[in-house]
């Protein structure tokens, strides 16, 4: 007898619905009170000087301050609002420069667009500076501006500038403590890593130490590129985050050590945790620890890690010559300049996303330019937004958008249609802007839905149209996504495998060189920075295959097919990390060839990545003492080498 079919489930699936809910992330309160004052102070300062247009302008600088506004350092503030807004400037006055002048306009935008897309690949500051390079300038192209030239641009510097004193107005009683905050926040992080040793939370905690670690060390080193001198407490800050390298290293044996036999007693990680309050606090002195007696290697690493750490988090003054850095200091700004500028230039991929958001914008413009649509300007702003190469998937920021702008739509519909012009704007302001930071957090969908009424209620101001921008928002946001998903999408076919399988094959390599310098004699230091780079370039492409993740087939299901091989890689530095802290505290050493012979296995691995897009299933043999401390290695490499490799069968 057959059986009864079962009813079809019609939802959507997963890579389309997973940017629609909101990330389990605290609300920056800091935040929200400095967008509510930020953009609703200007509009009340023009509507009392009977000048709204120009405290519209001045709200608008301040938005793109606000959205520039992502770091916890004072110091880091500056750099992060000041410069953006430099840019932004410069886009506001050539499009200025060529608004009303047709073809010569699109021309224009269209070569700002190239230039905007390029530097986006410097780091989060130029891209950010590229956004409102693009934005500024699409506005000043497309609306009209006051008059002289210069105004605009002058208006929409103060905004971003009363964003930057807003965020700095707790510098002279606060000074380092975001540094010390982020520090201390990473001791935690390591207290909750080895509390989850030998559960299944393990990885994730993992992963949360190496962002919050990354996070810190670029806090402080950025903050140490500027200072001429040996700036104490910076010496500090950063001796106590490089004495957090030997716990990191120690984390994977004690794993292992909890698989093979029991879980860590609480006192180790209690007394990290009381570490982190000590860096918090400032407190120095005589550290008291109570530890229990070590007997294996694993256990003294541990011990050893811990009591090396309390011993730098106590000392009041740490030797400022032996902190320069476990990472290196970075370079000196020029020197990082030129690289940077060597690197766009030359830079394939640099070019690539140029290109692509400049087709997009040229179409844009040209298409407004061709057919009368109203408030053009909305079309090159929405690709711009959808079309940032840094933001994620482009396919899922279209439809995600599409979304976000109808969901703020509504909101604005109801401001525009119900809530009279002048003086009713500034409460009105205050709660929009507040959404904006407590709702850029949650994902991008919700970015969207709250800056949506906030820049059509700035608009208005400036045309006075009223309800009637509603509708006309909506269809220019639907063109510029149509125009991003062709153009920008299912034109530029780009390789999954050239995206995201070389740069796996990349961090496969660069482990088979870690496994090498990490029982051939390299030094300590030489092993650390390895070991941070692996995990800094492993972090960046477990950040490549989430994008994955959301894009549609085949991409999508691919990046799901491939995400075992990715955690496989992180498995087997941590057991070689764990091997090499055995072996530092009494385990005897590898036998040469059982190093050479992890190493072929992975650099095979690494060139099967590169000439495959479907994973093939390899079983190998790799023999070795089964009792010795490169065991566990070589079983990651096994599991590893049966996810994907060379099809040798």
């Amino acid at each position: 007898m057959a059986r009864p079919a079962r009813p079809v489930r019609l939802s959507p699936p997963t890579w389309l619905t997973a940017g629609l809910k909101p990330a389990p992330t605290p609300i920056p309160w800091a935040a929200v009170l400095r967008a509510s004052v930020a953009l609703s102070a200007p509009i009340a300062v023009g509507l009392a000087v009977e000048q709204p247009v120009y405290g519209a302008l001045v709200s608008m600088g301040a938005l793109s301050g606000v959205i520039g506004d992502t770091a916890d350092a004072y110091r880091m503030r500056i750099f992060n609002i000041a410069v953006p807004q430099f840019f932004g400037a410069l886009g506001v006055t050539l499009g200025t420069l060529v608004f009303g002048h047709g073809w010569i306009a699109v021309a224009a935008v269209t070569l700002v667009a190239l230039v905007s897309g390029m530097i986006s690949s410097i780091g989060a500051v130029a891209s950010v500076s590229g956004l409102l390079l693009l934005l500024n300038c699409v506005v000043g192209a497309g609306l009209p501006m006051p008059g002289p030239w210069w105004k605009a641009p002058l208006l929409l510097g103060v905004g971003g500038l009363f964003v930057l004193l807003l965020s700095l107005l707790g510098w002279p009683l606060r000074r380092t403590a975001p540094e010390r905050a982020a520090v201390a926040d990473t001791y935690r992080a390591v207290a909750e890593l080895y509390e989850a040793a030998g559960t299944p939370t393990y990885d994730e905690q993992r992963h949360a130490v190496t962002a919050s670690l990354n996070q810190s060390y670029d806090l402080v080193l950025a903050r140490r590129a500027r200072q001429h001198g040996r700036a104490p407490h910076l010496v500090r800050l950063l001796s106590q985050l490089n004495a957090l390298v030997p716990l990191l290293e120690a984390a994977p044996a004690a794993q292992l050590r909890v698989r093979l036999i029991g879980p860590l007693p609480a006192a180790i990680p209690a007394a990290v945790r009381e570490l982190a309050d000590a860096v918090e606090e400032g407190r120095t002195g005589t550290p008291v620890l109570d530890l229990p007696a070590p007997e294996r290697p694993a256990e003294k690493a541990v011990d050893h890690a811990v009591r090396y750490a309390a011993t730098v988090v106590h000392k009041a003054e740490p030797d400022p010559y032996n902190v320069d850095d476990h990472l290196g200091r970075p370079a000196a700004l020029r020197v990082r300049a030129r690289r940077a500028a060597r690197a766009v230039l030359l830079s394939e991929a640099s070019w690539r996303y140029g290109l692509r958001l400049a087709l997009c914008i040229g179409l844009a413009q040209a298409l407004v330019s061709l057919i009368a649509v109203p408030r053009s300007y909305w079309v090159a702003l929405t690709v711009t937004f959808v079309m940032k190469p840094d933001f994620g998937s482009v396919f899922s920021r279209a439809v995600l958008r599409a979304f976000g702008t109808a969901a703020g739509l509504v909101l604005a519909a109801l401001v525009l249609s119900e809530v009279p012009r002048g003086w009713w704007d500034v409460p009105v302001m205050v709660v929009l802007a507040a959404l904006i930071p407590a709702f850029s957090a949650k994902g991008y969908a919700f970015q969207t839905a709250a800056i949506t009424p906030v820049i059509l209620l700035l608009s208005d101001m400036l045309n006075h149209q009223g309800f009637d921008l509603v509708l006309p928002r909506l269809y220019d946001s639907l063109i510029g996504c149509a125009i991003t998903l062709v153009a920008g999408y299912l034109l530029w076919p780009e390789s999954w495998h050239t995206r995201i399988g070389d740069r796996l094959a990349d961090a496969v390599a660069d482990t088979a060189a870690y496994v090498n310098g990490a029982f051939s004699g390299d030094d300590r230091t030489a092993r650390h920075r390895a070991r941070r780079k692996l995990y800094r370039d492993l972090s960046t492409v477990r950040s490549e295959f989430q994008r994955a993740l959301t894009e549609p087939p085949p991409t999508g299901p691919r990046a799901a097919a491939w995400w075992p091989l990715v955690v496989a890689v992180e498995r087997i530095v941590d057991a070689t990390t764990a091997a090499r802290i055995r072996v530092d505290h009494g385990a005897p050493a590898p036998e040469p060839a059982e190093v050479a012979a992890v190493e072929r296995e992975l650099r095979e691995l690494s060139d099967g990545l590169r000439s495959t897009d479907t994973l093939v299933e390899v079983r190998v043999e790799l023999p070795g003492d089964e009792s010795g401390v490169l065991a566990p290695l070589r079983q990651e490499v096994l599991a590893a080498r049966a996810i994907a490799g060379p099809d040798l069968r």
